[in-house]
């Protein structure tokens, strides 16, 4: 995740196919061309007062939302008519509206075309499954999601839904519905556990992030195999990581060279001897 305030000045890492450029957001997406991007998958602050390196997630709200705003702005202009981006936001227990404001921000800019539920941990009779975060609250029930938006220009751009599909559970279904082959989608409620850690570090001292599995699945449920990847708030690189792995040249930014650093090094170990820098 980057910051509002601007770098003192920007440079630019090339990891194997990913580009991860260390300055302010929005100075960064307006060198970007038009157009010039297929997908964008992205978490922002939420500026619910996390401790950022280099960033201050505790604005007042109105500032916030307009800054949001300009953001959505951007990412519109450089991504293509036929572009996904998907916008991680979750809620907390005490603000349960952070999600659906940063969500109207992009209103004006893009179609809503589909809504996600990324679920963290899940019970299911008495057993429970995924990674569970207990709160300490008379008030409160335990957040278990957050929502992935899906927007796009037009509502009208084709996904590849069985890319992230799942097997039938019922086998005669396949014939009966004139199905190609052992794959139904998998709607819009997706199982996405984090690796329980114990330390910091294994979270790449990043104060919030989200698990490889999620970019990787929003990337291919697009299902444009050419397609630019774009994370406008980087942070630890999760996101440039699962597009290195699909194959895919991608595009990241982040205000803190701290975070930026952290990312091409998770990228070097994919690609041994393949990192350049350039500063413009």
């Amino acid at each position: 995740m980057a910051a509002t305030r601007k770098s003192p000045r920007s440079s630019d890492i090339t990891v194997g196919q990913q580009r991860l450029i260390n300055g302010d957001v929005l100075d960064a997406l307006r060198n970007l061309p038009d157009a010039s991007i297929g997908v964008v998958v992205t978490s922002p602050p939420y500026n619910i007062g996390v401790r950022y390196n280099a960033h201050a997630d505790r604005l007042p709200r109105a500032e916030y939302l307009r800054w949001m705003r300009g953001v959505a702005a951007e990412l519109r202009r450089v991504l293509g008519d036929g572009g996904s981006l998907f916008l991680n936001v979750g809620n907390t227990s005490s603000d349960g509206w952070i999600a659906f404001d940063v969500a109207a921000q992009f209103r004006d800019a893009f179609i809503l075309q589909n809504t996600i539920s990324w679920v963290k941990s899940v019970s299911i009779g008495d057993d429970s499954f995924g990674h569970f975060k207990p709160v300490t609250s008379a008030r409160f029930l335990h957040n278990a999601h957050e929502t992935i938006f899906h927007f796009t220009a037009t509502g009208k751009v084709p996904i590849d839904r069985l890319a992230v599909g799942v097997p039938f559970k019922d086998k005669s279904n396949i014939a009966r519905w004139g199905h190609a082959r052992d794959r139904r989608c998998a709607g819009n409620v997706w199982f996405i556990p984090y690796d329980t850690v114990r330390s910091k570090a294994q979270k790449f001292d990043h104060p919030a992030g989200f698990p490889e599995a999620l970019p990787e699945r929003c990337i291919r449920l697009h299902g444009d195999p050419g397609a630019v990847v774009l994370d406008p708030f980087m942070g630890a690189g999760t996101t440039l990581v699962a597009t290195e792995r699909l194959g895919h040249s991608g595009i990241g930014i982040d205000i803190d060279p701290t975070y930026v650093e952290v990312a091409a090094a998770r990228l070097a170990a994919l690609n041994p001897d393949s990192r350049s820098t350039t500063r413009p």
